[in-house]
């Protein structure tokens, strides 16, 4: 899969690269500002997509002594960059347009930049819905990053066309450093996103889409394993494509240990077998079942029960993260 990765990222390298290219040709055609800030967004577009490559090889790399979680938190890395690379271009080109604003060029040749502009468009709009849609399919949050910014430079490719359109049309050159200042801040934005983004990962923010995705899989599963009395506790940790979880499981205080270890080794299986197209980690702390864990345990045949069961417990957020056992 990694290698699969890697394959997509050279291709939108590549195409990154001509894009770039035939940008800054419309921009020595028109002497246009907001071209040249579309131009300049597209040079981020190359820088980011080589730091992305990179990012994908290493996450590629198994787990060693150095790095015993693997080398997955290096695509939060890419994104933070990226999302760097993106505000500072942005800042360049609210300078530049405020630049133009004061002492505004002759606009020559619009008609071939507007086609030039327009070939790029489409060419970047259809590359980021690739890239959008395989990071998703193969769980990379590189793809879909380095997508999502291919896309944010399609949708403002789009209305340099208009404003472009509208200039050659009319002679309002005030409306070009208009367009780049928009774009700009559009920039700015996008990038601010990712950064977040990238902190958010590298500071292990819980996600807590897979949270409830892993709580699901367990409540839907827990009523053939009713050793499982609650779970609490539980971590989301994630490492490029794969996640770690800890947690602690509440169990009979009487089963052997290997008893316990196949009742573990099943909550883990089963995770990992449904949370697809992801490799998860358990690091779970068994405790031992408290008098007050009965009215809700259904082990209806407990030889120790010291009080009659009342009502399942359901598990939700609410109750799974907080390190406290459930009690009726």
């Amino acid at each position: 899969m990694i290698r699969k990765e890697l394959r997509i990222i050279l291709l939108s390298l590549g195409i990154s690269l001509l894009l770039t290219v035939a940008k800054f040709v419309a921009y020595f055609f028109t002497h246009s500002v907001a071209i040249l800030s579309d131009a300049l967004e597209s040079i981020i577009n190359v820088v980011a997509g080589g730091f992305a490559c990179y990012s994908i090889y290493l996450t590629g790399k198994p787990k060693d002594e150095n790095h015993p979680y693997g080398h997955g938190k290096v695509e939060f890395f890419s994104i933070g960059f990226e999302g760097a690379m993106i505000f500072i271009a942005g800042i360049l080109i609210l300078f530049k347009a405020g630049q133009y604003f004061i002492m505004q060029p002759e606009l020559e040749k619009i008609g071939h930049g507007i086609w030039l502009i327009t070939g790029t468009s489409v060419a970047n709009l259809l590359l980021g819905i690739y890239l959008v849609k395989s990071g998703r399919n193969l769980r990379s949050i590189t793809l879909s990053g380095n997508g999502q910014h291919i896309l944010t430079d399609a949708y403002s490719s789009v209305a340099l066309i208009a404003a472009l359109v509208i200039i050659h049309y009319t002679g309002l050159r005030w409306l070009d450093p208009a367009v780049s200042a928009a774009m700009g801040i559009l920039i700015l934005r996008k990038g601010y996103q990712l950064m977040r983004q990238s902190i958010s990962g590298l500071m292990d923010e819980t996600d807590m889409k897979v949270v409830d995705q892993v709580i699901g899989i367990l409540n839907r599963h827990r009523h053939e394993h009713p050793n499982w009395i609650d779970v609490h506790n539980m971590r989301v940790q994630q490492y490029g494509n794969n996640y770690h979880i800890d947690c602690h499981v509440t169990l009979p205080y009487y089963l052997e240990l290997t008893l316990v270890h196949e009742e573990i080794k099943a909550m883990e299986n089963l995770v990992n077998k449904e949370l697809e197209g992801h490799e998860v980690e358990f690091f779970i702390h068994v405790d031992p079942c408290i008098p007050s864990s009965c009215p809700h345990c259904t082990l209806m045949e407990c030889p120790v029960r010291s009080h009659p069961y009342e009502h399942t417990i359901g598990w939700t957020r609410e109750n799974v993260l907080p390190n406290r056992k459930h009690t009726a």
